[in-house]
């Protein structure tokens, strides 16, 4: 019903079915609504490493908070990141545009006669500029996509965007059913949802019990300092991993 363009402009889309009452056909309708955004999880996009400024950066604002704790120095880094990203990575369609658009310039000089070393040179070096935005577009759609299908470059930047949208379209909760009742209302299945997790993981209240209760006046050394190791790895993967 519509063209690939046409998702990539609006990819919030969804295509539902009204009411037919006793007729075979039904009214189609077509909803473009904008989730209120959440915060995200901090997360770094793989094109950041192609960029020869990126680490140098990240040293430098890392060096700047000091002795800040790790999980607030990680908080702290998504504001120049983002700023950074916008700088550098803001609009790389038209980055890739302006490149393309100055090579179409030289080769129509070319076509005209006008040919030299200096214009050969500067087609090569505007070709491989052109290719590393290419490249760093296709790393960071297939890295929004999480597809696994494709492992070389070869332009399949389209493809790992509707790989993306679609993700995105399938992981968004329009409706919730709560206590029988069926919800639209966004605070409210949010709500529902965060109240479901707390159920889950509460912190059962431990029984008191005391040394005339039946317990031993005094534990061995041998379990004394096993109740003072650090759980390993292992234990704490296990005890996760028993979680439901």
């Amino acid at each position: 019903m519509v063209s690939l363009e046409w998702i990539e402009e609006f990819p919030e889309t969804r295509l539902k079915g009204g009411p037919r009452g006793l007729s075979d056909h039904c009214l189609m309708i077509v909803e473009d609504t904008k989730m209120r955004g959440d915060p995200r999880p901090f997360r770094s996009l793989d094109s950041w490493f192609t960029h020869e400024g990126f680490l140098r950066m990240v040293k430098e604002e890392w060096r700047g908070l000091r002795e800040v704790d790790f999980t607030d120095k990680l908080k702290a880094l998504t504001v120049p990141l983002g700023r950074w990203h916008k700088d550098n990575f803001g609009d790389m369609d038209n980055k890739i545009l302006k490149f393309e658009n100055e090579i179409k310039k030289i080769d129509d000089m070319v076509s005209s006669g006008a040919y030299d070393g200096t214009v050969e040179a500067r087609r090569k070096a505007l070709v491989t500029c052109c290719e590393r935005w290419y490249v760093r577009k296709e790393l960071h759609w297939k890295q929004m996509s999480r597809s696994q299908h494709v492992k070389d470059m070869d332009k399949n930047t389209r493809y790992f965007h509707q790989i993306a949208s679609s993700r995105r379209r399938n992981n968004r909760i329009d409706a919730l059913v709560i206590n029988g009742r069926l919800v639209r209302n966004s605070a409210r299945i949010k709500i529902a949802i965060r109240e479901f997790y707390k159920h889950l993981y509460h912190q059962e209240k431990s029984p008191r019990v005391g040394f005339r209760d039946g317990l031993v006046a005094m534990i061995s050394e041998e379990d004394s300092v096993a109740l003072e190791v650090l759980p390993s790895v292992e234990e704490i993967r296990e005890a996760v991993w028993d979680c439901e």
